[in-house]
This record gives structure tokens, C-alpha cells and sequence, in this order.
């Protein structure tokens, strides 16, 4: 069994400098992100209402909570509390100020440990990195599940019109879903725009009907205290803690909103959140409480209820669209984290591409996106219904938003110096409302939310082999390469012996130190070399952008005669290396006086191919693995923007 891996993935480096993350907001700007932050950010979490409520009082629960008064009046209050402190305190007041150059999301977090790691912290950051891999993996499960729940829990609305159309519930939702994930490469600034207007209409819709239903019952606006909530979760413990599991739909598409603030920048999205978003879910779920006070027999379909009957099938409609819309927030994010644990050395090279020319977190990743629509038209097949798929969504959910919260906490105390009794008093508080939710989480896995946790496994444990993979291929072509320094000097001394060619050769490399695999064979076969050498690291540097004043360091290798430079060229994470433009800024003087003949410069890069050796690096199993997963990196000259017809690729092999 072979697989073919290519030059160009390199270790991190500390950052070197930064261009800036975004353009200025003025006003127009502004109004157009946060507009575009409803359309990409909020759909999740704003479709919540539509099934949170119903699933919560599920008479089909192996623990339902029982419809009454104390027990309404218990939950709303809950859920105005839960989402204040997970949502509005922790996400937006807290950890989306934990940014990394203006992206966000856990793999920033990750960024910010491994880049502060040092001395007697590393062990600990090093395992806490570990472990926000993991919630990075959760989250990738949950880029799965909440385009399947959110579209089929609309497009069930249509039993509520009539129940002779629920056998198109699952072959319409399979047609949304594809026509979802095939728009994605127009970019997220366009779907922004496209969907932004229309989740407008939709949080504008959950304000009036949640307005409508408190009209009809101001009661229950006292469920604004905290009283409430607490009375029904230390009065009614046992139905309380069971009931959590079901909360937690309340505030899915947290970390997403989080992990896509690289899309649209730190400000739109929180004034989005509590201007527009927060008022309207709120209100609604306070007007759905008010209808089941009313009659317990709402609490089946309270939701559409809360319309006067002539306007349901127009809210139907609405709803279907705002659950497709509610899908772009993970779809989105899942992009982000893709992209980089790519560059952070966590999967293999992927294709990016950049859909937007002034922001620069906007991406497309075309195998991450037919990833997904794959897995989620198979979960809509299996599970059939939204509720079957409510608990597996909330394991998702709160896995990641407590990691998360572990992450912030340590980057606030070792980069912001909190101190110690803030940490315990208020990190403490947060960390006990979050394992909380996620022990009665835990509750559900028989019932389903094993699935997060199967596809989180899954996804971590391609992660952390792809990177020990990557570190024993890395290990072995050093000590194959050898030194680049007694290569060159042994070039100077005429060893081997080889002609001189007019022209410009430039060979990609890992590095300043060893001399690259093409570069050798290339002499050693074809016993010729060009009057002038390039010897290309490419450097991913843990900051989005690099500013054009660090972009290259040109070192002179050997003597003049030898015409042999090497050129170090950074980049950042959320670029595209376009490495022939790079070249375009080595500085002349250093390459013998002369211009680099770019327009007709050939480049070599070294393919290897990937065997399972009897070395006990790996397990053999993760060494197949390693090995299926290299399958899935880019092209190498596509991804580096090489010229095809002056590209030559030489082989070898490698056993891992």
C-alpha cells in the first residue's frame, strides 16, 4: 500500500508580523457585516425555538418533565439564564476577546497555548492543546448533525398543514440539503448577503409572535428571574438535571458564532447578538411559554402555534428557509477549524480557497464541504426525525463549549495575568454550570448522543496520527537529506561531478538546514545544475496575515561563484502561499547582481511515497490510516500556485 505525500508543510514558527486583519468599518460596512453576520452566524441558534421547547416537555423522554405551571415557569427561566451566561457573558463579553489576529474558535485558542508554551507550563499546555483538539473534532460533529436537525425540524411543520404530506419530509429535506452545500463555493460574503435580509424577517417574526403570545399571558414575563430557575432546579432535581440535556438546543451555534468571527470581525457579531438575536429568541420562548400556560395541550407544535392559523403555512415557509440558513453557522465555522488544523499540522494540506478580496477568515474548503453534505444526508436516512437526533445535538454542543471554557481559562491566566481568585470564583461558576449540562448530557448517550462522541473520536484520532505521521516523515527525510550547508560546500568543491546549465531552479524544501530530496536526485541522476539555485522554505506562520515588510528572508548560500540562495518565505494561516508573487520581492542584489529569471525558472518538488514499514512508530493500524489520510492532501503546485509547465516532481519512497 502506497500514498503520495508533497513538499511544503513545515513546523510553526514564532510570528513574525502581521498585516491588517480587517478593513475599517464605517458605517455602511458595519451595517453590512451584521446584516451578514445574520445570514452566516445566527441561524443556529435563532432556529433554536423552533423544536427546544417541544423536545424539553417530550412525553417520549425516558425522563420527561411534566407539564405544569412551577415547571414552565422553571424551564423559561432556565433557559433566559442559561443562554445569558453561556452565550452572552462567557462567548460574546469573554472569549471572543481571546482572538488570534481577529480569528476565533477553539484552534485559535490552541494557537494562543502552543505559542505561550514554554518551560515548566509546556507539559500542561501541550495536554491542554490535546484536549482542544478534541472539541475542535466535537465541533466537526456537530458541523454533521445541526444541518440535519435544524432542516428537518422545519420541513416537519408541514404535518401541522397537513399530516398527509409526511411522506415528503425526508426527500424534501435531502434536496435542501444538497442545494445548501452546493452554493457554498459563492463564498460567505455572498451567502451573507443573500441570507442575511431574510434571517432579519426571521428574528423580526420571533419578536412579533413571541410578543403576540406574552399579550396573551404577561405572566409569564416573571420568569425573567433567576429565582425561577433555581427553585426548579435545586426544588426538582431529578426532573431538573435530566432536563438540562434538552437546554442545551438552546444555545447550540455558541461556539459557532465564536469559531466564524474571522468571517465578519469581533463587533458585528456581538452587536448582532445583543441587539437583534438575544432580544428576539427571548422573547418568542417567553410567548411560547405564555401559550402553554394557557392550554398544556400547546406544547405540541408551540412553535407554530403561536401564529393565527391563516398565516402558518406563510410561517412554514419561513421557517423551512431560516433552518436551511441555521446550517450556514457550522458550515462555516467547520471551514475555519478545517483550514486550520491544516496549517497547524493537525490534517493534511487541503485546498482553501479565499472567497472574499477583503476578508481574508472567508473561505471554502471543497473537501471538507462534500464531507459533510455526505455525512449529513446519511444521518437524515438513519435517524428519519429531528427528535431521534435531539440528544446526539446537545453531546456536540456543551462537549465543545466546556472545553472551550478549560482553553480561556488557562490563556487568561498565563496571557492576560487574571488572578488566581477571579479565575476560581468566576471560572469556577462557569465551569460547574458547563459539567453540569454535560452530565445530563451524558444521560442521552444510549439514546444517542453517542454519535457526537463516535464522530469526535473519530475526527481526533485522524488528527493526532495525521500529526505523529507527519513528524515521523519528517524525521526520516532529515536524516536522508542530510546537511544543506555540507551539500552546498561540497558543490563548490566539484563533487558530484556536473555540468552547468543556463537558467533558474527552484526547489522547494522544509527548511534551512537539509538539503532537498529533488535537489539530490537531480544532480545524482541527471548530472547537471543551473547557474542559479533557489533553495524555497515555506513558512506557516500562527497569525491570518503577514505583513509584506516580513514576507521573505534571502540568505546567501556558498560562494558567488555558486549562485545558490535560500529563501524563506512566510505566510500566514489564512493565506493563500502564492509562492512565484513571493519570489517577485527577493531583493536582486543578493542573487549575484543578477535578476532571477522568474518567467522561465523551473521549480522541483519532492513527492514521497508513504509505505507501512516494521519500525515501531505507530501502530500499524494508524499507520494505514496515516496513510489513507495523506490521500486526501492538495496538489502541491496548485497549492503553492506553481506554474504547471515548468514543474517536475521527483519521487521517493518512505516507510512509516
Amino acid at each position: 500500500m502506497t500514498a503520495r505525500t508533497s513538499e511544503g508543510e513545515v513546523d510553526l514558527q514564532a510570528p513574525v508580523g502581521t498585516a491588517p486583519r480587517h478593513p475599517r468599518e464605517g458605517g455602511r460596512l458595519r451595517l453590512a457585516l451584521i446584516v451578514g453576520a445574520l445570514g452566516v452566524v445566527y441561524g443556529d441558534i435563532g432556529t433554536s425555538p423552533i423544536y427546544a421547547l417541544q423536545t424539553i416537555f417530550n412525553p417520549g423522554d425516558p425522563h420527561p418533565v411534566p407539564v405544569n405551571t412551577a415547571n414552565v415557569f422553571g424551564i423559561v427561566s432556565l433557559i433566559f439564564w442559561s443562554v445569558t451566561i453561556i452565550v452572552t457573558v462567557f462567548y460574546v463579553g469573554l472569549a471572543m476577546r481571546a482572538d488570534n489576529d481577529g480569528e476565533g474558535g477553539i484552534m485559535a485558542l490552541i494557537t494562543l497555548i502552543r505559542r505561550h508554551a514554554s518551560g515548566r507550563g509546556r507539559r500542561s499546555a501541550l495536554a491542554l492543546a490535546a484536549l482542544g483538539i478534541f472539541g475542535a473534532a466535537l465541533f466537526l460533529g456537530d458541523s454533521m448533525i445541526t444541518p440535519a436537525i435544524s432542516v428537518l425540524s422545519a420541513v416537519e411543520g408541514v404535518k401541522t398543514v397537513n399530516s398527509g404530506l409526511e411522506p415528503v419530509i425526508i426527500p424534501a429535506t435531502a434536496v435542501i440539503i444538497v442545494l445548501l452545500f452546493a452554493v457554498q463555493k459563492r463564498g460567505t460574503h455572498v451567502i451573507g448577503r443573500w441570507f442575511g435580509p431574510i434571517v432579519a424577517v426571521w428574528f423580526t417574526a420571533l419578536a412579533l409572535l413571541g410578543i403576540g403570545g406574552i399579550a396573551r399571558n404577561p405572566e409569564i414575563l416573571r420568569a425573567l428571574s433567576p429565582v425561577y430557575a433555581i427553585e426548579f432546579v435545586f426544588g426538582h432535581f431529578g426532573i431538573a438535571f435530566f432536563a438540562l440535556a434538552a437546554v442545551i438546543l438552546t444555545f447550540t451555534g455558541a461556539e459557532a458564532l465564536y469559531a466564524d468571527m474571522g468571517h465578519f470581525g469581533r463587533k458585528p457579531i456581538s452587536r448582532a447578538w445583543l441587539f437583534i438575536v438575544f432580544p428576539s429568541v427571548m422573547l418568542n420562548y417567553m410567548g411560547q411559554g405564555a401559550l402553554i400556560l394557557e392550554d398544556t395541550a400547546n406544547i405540541s407544535g408551540s412553535f407554530f402555534l403561536l401564529a393565527p392559523e391563516a398565516l402558518r403555512i406563510p410561517l412554514l415557509l419561513l421557517t423551512t428557509v431560516a433552518t436551511v440558513i441555521a446550517a450556514q453557522a457550522v458550515i462555516s465555522g467547520a471551514f475555519s477549524v478545517a483550514a486550520q488544523a491544516s496549517e497547524l499540522g493537525y490534517l493534511p494540506r487541503l485546498r482553501v480557497a479565499h472567497t472574499s478580496e477583503h476578508w481574508y477568515g472567508q473561505i471554502y474548503v471543497p473537501w471538507i464541504n462534500w464531507l459533510l453534505m455526505a455525512s449529513v444526508l446519511v444521518l437524515v436516512f438513519a435517524f428519519r426525525t429531528s427528535e431521534a437526533l435531539a440528544f446526539a445535538y446537545g453531546m456536540a454542543v456543551i462537549g465543545t463549549i466546556t472545553i472551550v471554557s478549560f482553553l480561556f481559562l488557562y490563556v487568561a491566566r498565563t496571557r492576560w495575568g487574571a488572578p488566581m481568585w477571579l479565575l476560581a470564583t468566576g471560572g469556577g461558576l462557569l465551569l460547574a454550570i458547563d459539567l453540569a449540562f454535560l452530565a445530563a448530557s451524558s444521560t442521552k448517550i444510549v439514546h444517542g448522543a453517542w454519535l457526537p462522541l463516535l464522530i469526535g473520536v473519530a475526527a481526533f484520532t485522524v488528527m493526532i496520527t495525521w500529526q505523529r505521521g507527519r513528524d515521523v516523515v519528517t524525521a526520516e527525510r532529515e536524516r536522508r537529506e542530510g546537511s544543506l550547508v555540507e551539500f552546498v560546500e561540497r558543490l563548490r568543491e566539484g563533487e558530484p561531478k556536473v555540468a552547468r546549465v543556463p537558467g533558474t531552479a527552484i526547489f522547494l524544501d522544509r527548511g534551512k538546514h537539509s538539503a532537498p530530496l529533488a535537489m539530490r536526485s537531480n544532480l545524482e541522476q541527471n548530472h547537471a545544475r543551473h547557474s542559479q539555485i533557489v533553495i524555497l522554505s515555506v513558512e506557516t506562520q500562527p497569525v491570518p496575515r503577514v505583513a509584506d515588510a516580513d514576507r521573505l528572508r534571502v540568505d546567501q548560500l556558498g560562494d558567488d561563484r555558486d549562485a545558490v540562495i535560500h529563501v524563506t518565505a512566510r505566510f500566514g494561516y489564512m493565506e493563500t502561499p502564492d509562492v512565484p508573487r513571493a519570489l517577485e520581492g527577493v531583493d536582486r542584489e543578493q542573487a549575484e547582481g543578477r535578476r532571477l529569471d522568474l518567467d522561465r525558472a523551473t521549480y522541483f518538488l519532492s513527492t514521497i511515497q508513504l509505505k507501512p514499514g516494521r519500525a515501531r512508530t505507530m501502530a500499524t493500524w494508524r499507520k494505514h490510516l496515516f496513510i489513507a489520510t495523506s490521500h486526501i492532501t492538495a496538489d502541491a503546485a496548485e497549492h503553492f500556485r506553481l506554474p504547471r509547465d515548468r514543474t517536475m516532481i521527483i519521487g521517493s519512497h518512505i516507510e512509516v
